[in-house]
């Protein structure tokens, strides 16, 4: 994983800027995503993740920071033509399958919509084609294009909603938490088929969600953010083995395993962010303590993170 797709660089996202309501939802960020790789980015409920995948997505115009794709910059003056394009080049799959759906709209349509505004089907039998070839490609069958999704399980829904992503070819695909509304045997049937797509199509994925054990099993690389900032990056295994910034830990710790022993006598860790209060002087920053695992701290942190780093 040499080639870079995506190169997000100080990117901030505050709402009510300048008022004293004002929320700091992404807090000047940096990482990079690599061609073929999924990146997890985890953490609780209002950290930020979400925002951080729609500004990239640019449903929201970034406070400031860069992001760039393909080396061109997102948050950029375009064209209508060039949005179009950068639209068709990124797509999102989102949260609730139940809503990201229009009722009023058939299948066919729903899926073919990228279909028709990219102009990808010449005639109505290759548009059909289309379609019918992406619901096979995400389990499903011809016959579901004429239904509305009401007709259609939670599971179903958001493999419609993988199919409408992939309808125009994307090259990378946000997936906002695409799993949590549903059930525990579905959603291993919804990441299994993510994976397989991904071999089959070379897909790249930034895949945010708050179950780590999932985050674990999909992804190359894991991001762990914390209140906008994000405190940890690690390939997977290594943050698992060896988290290193006390709120990583005290995710990991929360982690249930199917282990009776275990459980009972498992020590939760608890965060407590009055231990990181920072002063002016203090250079805080994403630090690399080992080849490919940064930590956001300070100097003196980074000297005790590398002493204590196995």
């Amino acid at each position: 994983m040499t080639e870079k797709l995506l190169e997000i660089k100080h990117l901030k996202q505050y709402f009510n800027e300048g008022k004293p309501n004002m929320v700091k939802a992404v807090d000047d960020i940096s990482f990079d995503i690599y061609k073929g790789e999924t990146l997890g980015l985890v953490g609780e409920s209002g950290c930020g993740k979400s925002t951080t995948g729609r500004s990239i997505i640019r449903l929201y115009d970034a406070t400031d920071g860069e992001v760039l794709f393909n080396g061109e910059n997102v948050h950029g003056k375009k064209s209508k033509a060039e949005l179009k394009q950068f639209n068709r080049k990124m797509q999102m799959i989102f949260q609730d399958p139940y809503a990201s759906l229009n009722p009023r709209m058939k299948v066919a349509d729903i899926i073919a919509e990228g279909i028709d505004i990219h102009g990808l089907a010449k005639t109505k039998k290759e548009r059909m084609d289309k379609v019918y070839s992406l619901l096979e490609t995400v389990g499903l069958n011809r016959e579901h294009a004429n239904r509305y999704p009401h007709e259609f399980s939670g599971g179903q829904r958001q493999r419609l909603g993988i199919a409408r992503a992939l309808a125009v070819e994307p090259d990378f695909i946000i997936a906002d938490e695409p799993i949590s509304a549903l059930d525990v045997s579905i959603q291993a049937q919804v990441v299994n088929l993510m994976q397989k797509l991904q071999k089959e199509k070379g897909l790249t994925y930034l895949f945010i969600a708050h179950d780590l054990s999932m985050v674990k099993y999909i992804s190359d690389r894991i991001g762990v953010m914390y209140f906008g900032k994000l405190v940890e990056l690690a390939p997977s295994d290594v943050l698992y083995k060896n988290p290193m910034h006390p709120y990583t830990q005290s995710l990991l710790s929360a982690i249930p395993l199917p282990d009776p022993d275990y459980e009972r006598n498992r020590i939760r860790k608890t965060y407590n962010p009055a231990d990181h209060q920072y002063t002016s002087e203090d250079q805080v920053e994403m630090r690399e303590i080992a080849p490919g695992h940064f930590v956001y701290c300070s100097e003196k942190e980074f000297a005790e993170y590398k002493a204590s780093y196995k």
